[in-house]
């Protein structure tokens, strides 16, 4: 199987994610939007991966790419094709589909439990969290977790896209990555963890990265619920 990778910044990879693909014999491939890439041929994307990214989804006047982007993911959604929406790929996974995205109550940074409703995950698992904004579910789509700040932290829609607020794929090193380059969101909130308090939830990312796996498994096989 083919994956497309929509990057948008260098430090927000795919991480875990490439283990998968890795240990299951799938190709990899990259849409670098920070390094101009063009858009692939539809035909040669089996399955689309959305990553994060510092930007908003309605930075459209600065990141004009975002505009093709979401035309493209939507388009992915409607032929039925696997996605993966990560963070910023969630709410741009909800953009494509007609949803507002805008500002959270409060930033959501750390690693905090969220509570799922999808019989790929546990009924309660802690994940790490790094996002501002929110967004609204699209027309039709399911709510499969939410936590006590932020309501819709994953939805599906149909049983081939799959949106998630925060990131099942941290590993160590994606974390340092997180932290160097955006160190500085990390001000004292009611939902922000230390950079120190992020290193020391890194035990939580081997569930996570289990839960994961059953998701990509569900979305590349038979679909998911």
């Amino acid at each position: 199987m083919r994956i497309r990778i929509f990057q948008h910044v260098p430090f927000e990879g795919p991480a875990a994610i490439a283990e998968w693909a890795e240990s299951k014999g799938h190709q990899l491939e990259f849409t670098r939007f920070y390094e101009n890439d063009p858009l692939p041929a539809s035909a040669d994307v089996d399955m689309l991966v959305v990553m994060g990214g510092p930007m908003s989804v309605n930075d459209t006047g600065q990141y004009p790419w975002l505009r093709n982007e979401k035309a493209f993911i939507a388009d992915a959604v409607e032929s039925g094709k696997p996605v993966l929406g990560v963070c910023l790929g969630s709410q741009l996974l909800a953009a494509s589909l007609g949803a507002e995205v805008y500002p959270n109550a409060q930033p959501e940074i750390g690693w905090f439990p969220v509570k799922f409703t999808a019989d790929w995950a546990p009924e309660t698992l802690t994940v790490c969290h790094w996002h501002g904004d929110t967004f609204d579910l699209p027309e039709g789509a399911v709510l499969l977790a939410s936590s006590d700040i932020t309501k819709h932290q994953a939805f599906r829609v149909g049983n081939n896209a799959v949106g998630l607020q925060f990131h099942l794929e941290m590993t160590p090193a994606s974390l340092e990555g997180m932290i160097e380059a955006c160190g500085h969101h990390l001000q004292d909130g009611d939902w922000v963890q230390s950079a120190a308090e992020l290193r020391d939830g890194i035990p939580y990312a081997q569930e996570a990265k289990a839960t994961l796996f059953r998701l990509l498994d569900s979305l590349a096989q038979n679909g998911v619920h």
